[in-house]
This record gives structure tokens, C-alpha cells and sequence, in this order.
């Protein structure tokens, strides 16, 4: 994490998001402009945030360590998303990790001064209760999908949300160890992810020059994704 000293890229932001009337009080003198670079962590299960974070520009993959060492997918982050509401209630760590796609700014607040000044703000309170049921009804959703949906599916809708910003690379996909973890997060086989990446290449989806895979027909995704991990 980059602290970005820089009050005019912070103050468009808290502009942008209107986050300065989340409180009740004055906030703004407690807020920083904070930056993450791609594939970075913003935080990761069992450590302590210390942070509010509101996610202004980029995406963020979430994703839960199972008891058997393994990893699964759980949503997609995009701006404006709360990151450490859970864990503000819970006073506790973090349960999943996020980790962000591509470089990604957030706006942050410490959680000393969220405590000290606005723990009985019954307008933040209520924006925060909003938030964290939008993410309940966010995990109920991403559960079904990877209980219901085909592999092909949820791997088109993830390839989209992966991918470089013009669609030219797929983040992740660039040797076998990055499969093996994708396999893992989309819950399925490294083998029936091999086979289902291939039969998107003969679709003329997407193809592989050399160790990166490359989106060549987007509209076959899209139509195969529709809104699964929007």
C-alpha cells in the first residue's frame, strides 16, 4: 500500500463518491488517498486491517481460504465498494483476502478515528448496514453461481473481469501454476479447466500466444458470462 499525497486526485474522489456525506461530521481531515499495485493485497485472512477502505478506481477479486488449503472464488470488486465494514463491526481480521487486478486507489480511513468519532453516527451506521447487506445478498448470488452455472460460464465471466483494460491480455493465465490456482478459485479440476479454456479457443474466443492467453472475440464471452460476476 502507496500513500498518494496528492489532495486533488483525493478531493475528486470524495467528490466523485460523495463520501464526505456518509457522516454526520466532518471526515474529510482523516481521509487518505491510498493506491495498491496490481496483484497487491489489500488485506488477506487472519491479518488485522487498520483501514476503512472505500475502493474509488480499479478491481479486486475476492476470494476465501477453504479448510483443505485451497482457494475459492467469492465476487468481484469495482468502484464504490466498502472494504473493512465486516471487519469494523466484527472488531476483528479479515475472513478473505482481496487482492486487486489491476492498480487500484482507494480512499482511507483509520479505524481509530472511525471509532473515536463516528461509532454512534446513526448516518454511517446506516450506511454501513446498507453495505453489508448488499454483500450478503452479493455471496447468496455468487454461491448459486458456482453451485448451478457450467464451468464455461462462470470462465467467460471471469476472464472478462480479469482481463487487461483493453481486453487484450487475461490477467492470471500466463503459466500452469496460475491455471492450478484459477482451477481452484472457479472450483473445479485443473484438467476440466484446461479442456474448457481449449474449447473457448476453438470457439475462437480467446487464444494462446505462447504463455499468455488472449481475448480475440469479446462478444463470445459476453454472451457466455452475461452478468455472473457483474
Amino acid at each position: 500500500m502507496i500513500k498518494v499525497n496528492d489532495n486533488e486526485k483525493l478531493n475528486y474522489y470524495i467528490s466523485k463518491y460523495n463520501l464526505d456525506e456518509i457522516f454526520s461530521i466532518d471526515m474529510k481531515p482523516y481521509m487518505e488517498l491510498v493506491m495498491f499495485n496490481k496483484h497487491e493485497h489489500i488485506c488477506k485472512s487472519g491479518e488485522t486491517i487498520s483501514y476503512l477502505f472505500f475502493l474509488v478506481h480499479g478491481k479486486a477479486k475476492v476470494y476465501t481460504l477453504l479448510s483443505n488449503g485451497k482457494s475459492l472464488l467469492l465476487c468481484f470488486n469495482k468502484p464504490l465498494k466498502v472494504i473493512g465494514d465486516v471487519e469494523f463491526i466484527k472488531f476483528d481480521t479479515a475472513d478473505s483476502n482481496i487482492q486487486v487486478i489491476e492498480n487500484a486507489y482507494c480512499v482511507a480511513i483509520p479505524f481509530e478515528k472511525i471509532r473515536q468519532y463516528v461509532l454512534d453516527d446513526s448516518k454511517f451506521l446506516r450506511y454501513i448496514s446498507s453495505s453489508l447487506g448488499e454483500k450478503l445478498t452479493k455471496i447468496s448470488k455468487y454461491s448459486s453461481i458456482n453451485l448451478l452455472y457450467p464451468l464455461e460460464n462462470r470462465l467467460a465471466s471471469y476472464l472478462l473481469a480479469t482481463a487487461s483494460s483493453d481486453h487484450s491480455e487475461i490477467s492470471g493465465l500466463t503459466n500452469d501454476c496460475n491455471l492450478t490456482e484459477m482451477s481452484e478459485l472457479l472450483g473445479t479440476s485443473y484438467r476440466h479447466l484446461l479442456r474448457t479454456l481449449n474449447k473457448l479457443c476453438d470457439r475462437g474466443a480467446i487464444k494462446k500466444n505462447k504463455d499468455i492467453y488472449e481475448i480475440i472475440d469479446i462478444m463470445i464471452l459476453e454472451e457466455l458470462a452475461g452478468d455472473l460476476y457483474e
